[in-house]
């Protein structure tokens, strides 16, 4: 396994923006056409779409039309190499338009060149921001490590600003929380939410024996798909946008907790703050593993059983004493009768109690993570969890929720899920969604009703595990990917919807 070196952030020099020596929008000359059926494909190989749904033209069609210039280039594109620019005013190869399973217009035959240089460029930039994302591995941020989360929050703050945000910073009891904001072209419009954590599973001391390698097209170490793979992702898409003179459509705001790993006790209220007239909201998650975006989640929610005994000598009074040990050992039994309710899965996660071997018991914990697929399975299991009694005289036990978060539930009408498969199809790229078996803070927008797709962030796999790992070639896709959803108009999602 090779050791990866490290990088300059992803990130672009103070200023304003200069368009670099990329292909040419056709916007900015007026001249250059391109059909959606000549992009090439991208680094993952797949294969050209040319099949679109309803509303892909529009937004298609709106990628390249609002460009502007300034006084500097990004880092990234001082730091990679330049691809070959065609020709501003040769037009690319026309295909007819094919119509979609609504029987809705396909690409046009005169599709501005912007895709393709959206495309062409997310792969000159892979390698920066797949150093990046090595980078910020490299920062050990283990949820409630307050201190290594700060200087990983000041990090991120320091490369996202670059990139034209402005970042506040939000105090928080384990680790402060990023929120930051983009100006879009139609300052009109409700804002894109993205949401995002910089906190891991994985204890401090753990690059010791499991540093960031790299072999065979693969990136491994702790935290890289969960999930600073997707932050690096998204930090590369506003850089790509910034090297080609863009800027996002309409107002982007991402949060970026400290405590998701934990269920996002206190996170969630600025994520909830965010919610309020968001047209959509975006997961920087990792996707499914074939590279799925995730469109429904499991509930979750954190409970902590605590069991207060009597201690006492366990050789001399033993009968005098009531196990706090034994007591939780029975309720863990009786618990685990909760995984017969529908819709309902258990895991004891970690347990602690005791002092001696010669001293009864007094105290004893367990935390428990619980998965529901169902609001109504939830509720039903939280109900009897709040009831437990002790089962011998003389122990208590006490039932504590740490954290909760609402089943988001799969939903036949996903006009969002449209837009984005839409939009990968112009960038050469097959793409689809289905539920997935965690959860995450798009699960409260996502219960809400509001537009939520997650994923987003890097394709690869092993979160939460020692095979953690994203795929190399996969960057650039998700890079162009993003780049585009931010640049164009969203469809209308809702009713209410303005955008």
């Amino acid at each position: 396994m090779t050791p990866v070196p490290a990088a300059a952030p992803v990130a672009v020099a103070a200023g304003t923006i200069t368009t670099p020596a990329a292909p040419t929008p056709a916007a900015a000359t007026g001249s250059a056409t391109a059909n959606v059926a000549a992009t090439p494909a991208n680094a993952a190989g797949t294969t050209t779409g040319s099949t679109m749904t309803a509303g892909a033209t529009t937004a298609a069609a709106a990628l390249g039309t609002t460009v502007r210039t300034g006084t500097a280039r990004t880092a990234l594109a001082q730091a990679a190499p330049t691809p070959a620019a065609a020709s501003p005013t040769a037009a690319a190869p026309r295909t007819p338009a094919v119509p979609d399973s609504e029987g809705q217009p396909g690409p046009t035959a005169a599709l501005p060149g912007l895709p393709q240089a959206l495309s062409t460029r997310a792969r000159t930039l892979a390698g920066a921001v797949r150093r990046r994302c090595a980078d910020l591995a490299r920062i050990e941020s283990p949820s409630g490590d307050a201190p290594r989360l700060d200087a990983l929050a000041e990090e991120l703050a320091a490369g996202f600003r670059a990139t034209g945000a402005t970042v506040q910073r939000e105090p928080g009891p384990a680790g402060d929380h990023l929120v930051l904001q983009w100006e879009g072209r139609d300052e009109s419009l409700p804002h894109l939410l993205v949401v995002g954590h910089h906190d891991t599973v994985w204890p401090a001391g753990i690059l010791t024996d499991w540093p960031v390698t790299e072999q065979d097209g693969i990136l491994s170490g702790p935290g890289v798909v969960d999930m600073k793979g997707g932050l690096a992702i998204l930090e590369g898409a506003f850089a790509l946008l910034a090297d080609l003179g863009q800027r996002p459509h309409r107002t982007v705001r991402l949060v970026v907790v400290s405590d998701e790993e934990v269920g996002s006790p206190d996170g969630k209220r600025l994520v909830e703050r965010q919610l309020r007239d968001a047209a959509a909201v975006l997961g920087l998650e990792p996707p499914h593993p074939d590279g799925r975006l995730k469109t429904a989640r499991r509930g979750s929610t954190r409970v902590r059983l605590t069991v207060t005994g009597r201690e006492a000598h366990a050789g001399n009074d033993a009968a005098d004493g009531v196990s706090a040990v034994d007591e939780l050992v029975d309720q863990l039994v009786a618990v685990r009768g909760l995984v017969s309710f529908p819709g309902t899965e258990l895991n004891a996660g970690r347990i602690s109690g005791g002092s001696r071997a010669n001293v009864v018991a007094g105290r004893a914990e367990a935390e428990l993570g619980l998965r529901f697929s169902t609001t109504e399975a939830q509720r039903r299991t939280l109900d009897h969890l709040a009831r437990l009694t002790a089962l011998r005289p003389g122990a208590r036990v006490r039932t504590e929720v740490l954290s909760s978060r609402p089943a988001w539930p799969e939903r036949s009408a996903n006009p969002l899920l449209r837009h984005v498969r839409s939009l990968a199809a112009v960038l050469g790229q097959q793409l689809d969604g289905g539920p997935a078996g965690g959860a995450g803070d798009t699960n409260l927008p996502g219960s809400r009703g509001l537009p939520t797709l997650d994923g987003f962030g890097a394709v690869g796999g092993g979160a939460h595990a020692r095979h953690e790992h994203i795929r190399i070639d996969q960057l650039a896709p998700r890079i162009a990917l993003l780049a585009a959803l931010l640049a164009v108009p969203l469809p209308r999602l809702r009713d209410r919807s303005e955008g």
